[in-house]
């Protein structure tokens, strides 16, 4: 009985060989933007505050086409799970392409974030430094976008393992480049912020590089048949357009809702711009990872269902969320302990006065967060099977929604109502409660799993060798 247990498809085993690598992958990217706002920080509050709302703003520029691109994992891993390794390759040209246009456009949308900076009411301190940041993200928002299309192909056939190896290798060099760079050490010159843009830059060409060596590499090459994969196929695009869009419109508004959070923190005043970067940099070290289970049960539950088994599907949908509870109840207890000592990192040495002021409410913050983690981890677990089924379009009404519910909450909290801002973090709470009961029942009605993506056409069984590649 045990041989069988462990093989379980959509078992506790698969979805930790699938996604583990996928957490640990996530947990790298955390480790890269949480060592950028550190070393920041200890070039004063401003810095830091800059770092973050310039690094999300240029982030959410990007997130239409890495949600486009990004949804290589869901339809390269049906393909796979219908036994056409050849269109998997095919899907990864695709999603090229659109990284290809969407450069300009995304370059020609810079304006857009100069309004929202100057129009924001945050001070000249920070405002220089976040232009400063933002532009030199921007200028090489290619790398990113490349990246997420071969790191999405790599999900999607279910070696995870190549994404992890390369989102290490990214950490190890954007890592190095900012303790270099920002300080001026080992000869260079102290660069400060832009110092911190330059090594985010080099860790992102870093990680596409190591997966674009995986991709042409003989074996890969051989069994997906790279080499005729380099051709424009309108049926493959059409789908990965159709189903594609919506995670990427969810993405760009879910950021801009997302970045407006952010500024409207930030506009109350400097102790409440440094309590919320505080308890937000901590809060993207425990949630970023849970994007990686996301990621993986997309991939599982794409591949599953291009195989036309829901039964697994369902397991696995059930597997990762008993992980991400089990990580979520971590989280808890850490941050029940230890909220006052994780606000403290981000002091810089010496008297500050603006940030002695923000930690009472960075506490409190940090304190809050540890009660909505294991609503994060519902939502990312069923909004991921969701995605892989092919329910893109609802899962898109419904996390635009969410997100966009909280920016007029907040904004009346603490700009008309003039409430202190421990209240606008409690909507924050109160709202993911409420879109968690309606994430459940959408799940629960079962209408995901008459979506069909890849026609029934020579459909081969799923064998057993082929759950983990």
């Amino acid at each position: 009985m045990i041989p069988e247990r462990k093989h379980t498809k959509g078992g506790i085993r698969e979805v930790l060989t699938i996604a583990l690598p996928m957490v640990v992958s996530y947990a790298c990217e955390t480790v890269m933007i949480f060592t950028d706002r550190l070393f920041l920080s200890r070039l004063g509050p401003d810095m830091m505050n800059a770092s973050m709302a310039g690094g999300i703003t240029g982030y959410m520029l990007m997130t239409f086409f890495l949600g486009l691109c990004g949804y290589t994992t869901a339809l390269a891993a049906q393909y796979f799970g219908a036994g056409r390794k050849d269109k998997s390759a095919v899907v990864v040209t695709q999603a090229a392409l659109v990284a290809a246009a969407g450069y300009p456009l995304i370059l020609l949308c810079r304006p857009l974030a100069y309004f929202m900076f100057r129009h924001s009411g945050i001070g000249p301190g920070q405002l220089v430094p976040q232009l400063t940041y933002f532009d030199t993200i921007i200028l090489f928002c290619l790398f990113p976008l490349l990246r997420q299309t071969l790191s999405s192909y790599f999900t999607g056939i279910g070696r995870t393992r190549v994404v992890m190896i390369a989102a290490v290798t990214a950490m190890t060099v954007n890592v190095a480049a900012n303790y270099v760079l920002i300080f001026g050490n080992w000869g260079f010159p102290a660069l400060g912020i832009r110092g911190a843009a330059y090594g985010t830059v080099l860790g992102a060409f870093t990680g596409m590089a190591v997966l674009l060596g995986v991709y042409w590499a003989p074996r890969n090459a051989r069994e997906f048949a790279v080499n005729r994969s380099l051709r424009f196929d309108k049926t493959i695009m059409t789908k990965l357009l159709r189903f594609g869009y919506p995670p990427g419109v969810e993405m760009f508004l879910n950021l801009m809702a997302f970045d407006l959070f952010v500024l409207i923190f930030h506009a109350v005043g400097p102790a409440s711009a440094t309590a919320s970067t505080v308890a937000l940099n901590w809060d993207i070290v425990i949630y970023v990872p849970l994007i990686g289970l996301e990621m993986g049960i997309t991939s599982l539950v794409g591949k599953y269902m291009g195989a036309r088994d829901v039964a697994s599907a369902k397991r696995a949908v059930q597997s990762s969320l008993l992980m991400g509870l089990i990580y979520a109840g971590t989280v808890f207890v850490a941050f029940t302990f230890f909220a006052d000592a994780l606000a403290d990192v981000f002091r810089a040495p010496g008297p500050q006065p603006v940030f002695d002021a923000a930690r009472p409410l960075a506490v409190f913050m940090l304190r809050c967060i540890m009660v909505y983690v294991g609503l994060q981890a519902l939502y990312v677990v069923l909004i991921g099977g969701l995605r892989g089924a092919g329910d893109t379009l609802w899962a898109m009404y419904f996390s635009v929604i969410l997100h966009w519910c909280m920016v007029p909450i907040l904004w009346v909290t603490l700009h008309v109502l003039h409430a202190p801002a421990q209240w606008g973090w409690i909507t924050v709470i109160v709202v993911f409660f409420i879109a968690s009961g309606i994430l459940v029942k959408r799940y629960r009605r079962g209408k995901w799993e008459d979506i069909k993506m890849v026609p029934d056409e020579q459909l081969p069984p799923l064998r057993l060798h082929d759950e983990i590649p």
